[in-house]
């Protein structure tokens, strides 16, 4: 098996699509919930969480199948082939939608068809790349969601401006671009280690608990509890930035801005580093400097926080917080870039699909439950939001604890060639 960047970046399409997708429906959606159909927030809270039970209980399962699966396009393509059209489709129409009903019937199937095709494109890229370079492919691959999310928010919100359906053309349009050119340029192997029995999902989960060695469930678990601690940030700080630091909401979103694009910057390096000292390290790092910049947010004070330092074309102005988000993007990108390399390496060809399935799993567990830890939190704090940055490095630290029992999921020494 050959390696190739090029090929690397095409991948990267895939899932470059979906993040187009879910970052104009996280930005747009819960706008036509409250102002065209008049929801409660409680209401649009839980509306807005349906995409993470819908790939909780889909990208499993799904995973697992297309390990299963043997046709001549190969055991992934058809479920892109499927599901990127389908959910290009109603997700053009949900702007358009005039009654809650056709609304909720177009979103519900954009949930479906997402889950359907997210795990087994993501598995792609442990099919095609060498053991020892897919920290550098996972980060190619993050590299090329991130420019996605981007391309969701700065060009979805200027295109919302002149007509609200625009940014979802768009993202329909770029994700039958990003399909096509996975499906025309990327070529699965012929060879899935047949003579293998293929696992369900239930059963590789069922060994997972029961091996002996416990690297595999610390690592998932792992997974989960260094989600929770990202998510106690991502979910409440446009909160946090107006009712603790006194900023608005805009200037909220563009503060978590700085830690999305740090995160894309650096994705690239923090693959080369984990194949350079080992992904389990890596990590390790990642999650200590994480907590410890969360840690040390909780407690300066506000006034500190928002001293303004300078201001940069694009950034807009920088106050100290700024510096401590943009290292959590780096620290983050240590984390996330080399974790999924470390689940698929724990496994043989037959079980890529799988076990990627179940690292969507505990990550998308963690996604459900985590704001809702975490919103417990704030109201038995008497909605002291600030107390999202003392719970988050405690989440980090019991990752950190378990990633110190992870002994496996390195690299393969085994040759492989790059072109």
């Amino acid at each position: 098996m050959k390696f190739r960047y090029g090929k690397i970046f095409l991948l990267g399409f895939g899932f470059f699509g979906v993040s187009v997708i879910w970052g104009v429906y996280n930005a747009f959606v819960p706008i036509f919930l409250a102002d065209k159909f008049h929801l409660a927030p409680a209401w649009i809270g839980f509306f807005m969480t349906l995409d993470n039970i819908a790939a909780l209980f889909i990208q499993p399962p799904v995973g697992a199948w297309s390990d299963k699966l043997r046709t001549p396009m190969g055991r992934r393509m058809p479920f892109i082939l499927i599901g990127a059209p389908i959910g290009a489709l109603v997700f053009g129409i949900i702007p358009v939608a005039a009654v809650l009903p056709l609304f909720v019937a177009c979103t519900s199937t954009l949930l479906l068809s997402m889950a359907f095709w997210r795990t087994p494109v993501v598995a792609l890229m442990p099919d095609i790349t060498p053991s020892q370079y897919r920290s550098q492919a996972n980060g190619i691959i993050n590299f090329m969601g991130g420019l996605g999310a981007i391309i969701s928010f700065i060009g979805g919100g200027a295109l919302y401006k002149m007509n609200p359906a625009f940014p979802f053309w768009m993202g329909s349009g770029l994700v039958i671009l990003a399909a096509l050119l996975v499906l025309f340029f990327i070529r699965e192997p012929k060879e899935y280690g047949e003579t293998e029995k293929q696992p369900g999902m239930l059963e590789s989960l069922m060994e997972v608990l029961r091996d002996k060695e416990k690297s595999a469930i610390r690592l998932f678990l792992a997974i989960f509890f260094w989600f929770l601690g990202y998510t106690a940030i991502e979910a409440f700080f446009t909160l946090y930035a107006k009712y603790h630091l006194g900023l608005n909401e805009a200037d909220g979103s563009r503060l978590l801005g700085h830690l999305s694009l740090f995160f894309v910057l650096f994705a690239l390096v923090s693959g080369v580093i984990g194949a350079r000292i080992g992904r389990r390290v890596t990590i390790m790092i990642g999650i200590f400097l994480l907590g410890g910049l969360i840690g040390a947010m909780y407690f300066l004070p506000p006034a500190t926080l928002t001293i303004v330092l300078t201001k940069l074309p694009v950034l807009g102005t920088i106050p100290v917080i700024s510096l401590f988000l943009m290292a959590a993007g780096i620290a983050w990108s240590l984390i996330n870039i080399n974790s999924l390399p470390m689940v698929v390496d724990m496994t043989t060809t037959a079980r890529l699909g799988t076990y990627t399935g179940m690292y969507y799993l505990f990550s998308t567990l963690s996604a459900i439950v985590g704001p809702n830890v975490n919103g417990w939190m704030i109201q038995l704090t008497n909605n002291n939001y600030n107390a999202v940055m003392l719970i988050s490095p405690f989440f980090m630290l019991v990752a950190f604890l378990l990633m110190i029992g992870v002994h496996r999921g390195e690299a393969s020494t085994a040759p492989a060639l790059v072109g």
